[in-house]
């Protein structure tokens, strides 16, 4: 979902049934490279109708960036399946301008992005695995962000049926 559609009525009234979510790096790649079990849960729940993943034009730069690195794209089937998830993510996810800075600061000068959008996007729940932003967790709750690793997403949201894992994200590469 692009910002235009998100700012026209009809999908703006479908958002606010949504929660949103920011998606660290690390953990895309455990959803679409490593297909991490842990990840399960979060896979099923941004497939679901309550849940909405939120990017911006920085997270997109690094992702495209890591993407595109020798360790990722082993095989030239593998780089474009991986483009192809890349395209996939950004045709289903909201792009939203970067536009706040948080309240908190990150000690990792590069992660800082992810928390000032969760922030900007007003996201319940930023998903990282990394541990300068797992640091912030206390004090980002405070300002009604919830920042957790993909487990404790699915031990936490799994009881409101929104990650149930009946589904899993896959990106396949069409024939």
């Amino acid at each position: 979902m692009t910002l235009e559609a998100a700012q026209s009525g009809r999908p703006a009234r479908a958002l606010a049934q949504r929660r949103l979510a920011v998606v660290d790096t690390n953990v895309w790649l455990d959803l679409f490279f490593f297909r991490d079990i842990e990840s399960q849960s979060l896979a099923a729940a941004l497939e679901s109708p309550h849940w909405v993943a939120a990017r911006c034009e920085q997270t997109d730069a690094e992702l495209a960036t890591v993407v595109q690195r020798p360790r990722f794209g082993s095989s030239p089937a593998e780089a474009a399946r991986l483009i192809e998830c890349l395209r996939n993510w950004q045709a289903r996810t909201l792009l939203l301008p970067l536009d706040a800075q948080a309240p908190c600061r990150c000690r990792d000068p590069d992660d800082q992005k992810f928390l000032d959008l969760a922030f900007a996007a007003g996201a319940a729940v930023l998903l990282t695995k990394d541990k300068a932003l797992l640091s912030l967790s206390r004090e980002a709750r405070h300002f009604g962000l919830a920042i957790l690793t993909p487990r404790q997403f699915g031990r936490r949201f799994a009881q409101h049926g929104a990650a149930q894992g009946e589904r899993i994200v896959q990106c396949v590469v069409p024939p």
